[in-house]
């Protein structure tokens, strides 16, 4: 199987251009291909895996990845797929989180010469004459076109701000600037960024001439791998300082049944053949089968040692013995009332729940245990004594754990 159809065979590849020729580079590891990285916070999410597995998978294959890095049009915000407009960053803000994006990316990717390249928009956009580059990129684009766009649709009901109207045009700059520079002949990214990919695409082509090299690929299921970065308590992050390796391990052990293989397929490195074999996995086996998947993606960022270590935690909590590195909270003196606190207010201190009658709901349906006994007083009470040591162990359902220990 070549590189191509393998991308292929993983579910990594949606829409493209000009298919024989992307194939021609990718399987001959002749690609300068980029990818794109706002930094809208200090940290990577597990959103922008399956582009960092496609970076590492291709690179691999001896092609030449460019991260680049959106320090320029982060002061503009990319409208698509929102509703409204995001909120403006200070130009410090986002140079921090550009440092913290460049040290996630050099422990996932080969960085050096000859290798992987790391460059910031910043470096061509913050500087432009305003009339020039309307002057010399603005009049390649068709006002009428761009509004056809699928990433302007949702703001135009709402309202569309011009600062946000150049962001196609800003993204396809960058392409004909990475191009001129670097030689940089293929885009990819989500299949929610096509038509601003189309538009650098086409800029090259136009400014350059119709004989100038330059392609375009969007990764399969983008959009879903955004909201893969989010949980209904926050972001689940790259950094074991947001998120902890357990949590990290957890978050991909309790994946859906229908999305395990898939998430197999698009973001480990096991072979094709073995994940092929579990597609005949049912009931219990899909449960190793997520093992496998927290385990694997667990130790591609965090190290083989943390994957072991959350996975043995996981294991301890499944069969109720004791589990070292889960999530942990501490008590303060202020969270206990009168010398003690009770059931809900555990519940709400370690975040568990966001308030206090969503927490009596949970130990009322059932869903409280602490230490291996299910909790079904709502006024059950504990003194600060019994949080010394290793602590407590709550859990809300089947998922949310805490060690609850006092300070």
């Amino acid at each position: 199987m070549t590189v191509f159809e393998e991308l292929k065979a993983r579910g990594l590849l949606a829409q493209l251009t000009d298919e024989e020729e992307i194939r021609e580079l990718v399987d001959n590891g002749k690609a300068v291909f980029y990818i794109g990285f706002d930094p809208t916070a200090d940290s990577l999410h597990v959103g922008h895996f399956m582009a960092l597995c496609l970076m590492k998978r291709l690179q691999m294959a001896g092609n030449k990845p460019i991260a680049l890095i959106g320090g320029g049009t982060a002061m503009i915000g990319d409208p698509s797929g929102r509703t409204d407009m995001r909120n403006m960053m200070t130009k410090e803000t986002i140079d921090h989180n550009c440092e913290c994006f460049k040290k996630q990316m050099s422990r996932f990717i080969e960085f050096g010469e000859g290798k992987a390249m790391m460059v910031n928009n910043a470096d061509w956009l913050r500087d432009l004459n305003y009339i020039e580059f309307i002057r010399d990129i603005g009049s390649h684009f068709s006002v009428n076109r761009m509004l056809t766009a699928e990433c302007y649709k949702q703001r135009m009901e709402k309202g569309l701000s011009f600062l946000e109207f150049n962001y196609m045009i800003m993204q396809s700059y960058d392409f004909l600037c990475l191009y001129e520079k670097y030689g940089c002949n293929m885009q990819f990214g989500g299949d929610d960024q096509w038509s601003n990919m189309l538009g650098g695409t086409e800029l090259i082509r136009r400014k350059l001439g119709k004989d100038a090299y330059a392609m375009t690929i969007t990764l399969l299921l983008n959009s879903e791998g955004k909201k893969m970065g989010k949980t209904q308590k926050g972001a689940v992050w790259l950094d074991p300082n947001k998120t902890t390796p357990f949590e990290f391990y957890q978050y991909w052990r309790n994946v859906a049944d229908a999305d395990v293989l898939k998430c197999l397929r698009m973001l480990t490195f096991l072979p094709l053949e073995q994940i092929d074999e579990m597609d005949k996995w049912e009931g219990s086996q899909l449960n190793e089968a997520k093992e496998i998947l927290a385990f694997e993606l667990t130790k591609m960022i965090h190290g083989e040692e943390e994957a072991a270590k959350a996975q043995e935690s996981a294991r301890a909590l499944f069969t109720g013995g004791n589990a070292a590195d889960m999530p942990t909270y501490e008590l303060q003196d202020g969270d206990f009332l009168n010398g003690s606190i009770d059931i809900l207010g555990v519940l709400v201190s370690s975040g568990l729940t966001a308030s206090r009658s969503e927490a009596r709901r949970a130990v009322e349906q059932g869903g409280v245990v602490v230490d291996n006994e299910k909790v079904t007083d709502v006024k059950t009470l504990y003194t600060p004594e019994r949080f010394d040591g290793e602590g407590i162990i709550v859990k809300r359902g089947k998922k949310n754990f805490r060690r609850v220990v006092r300070k």
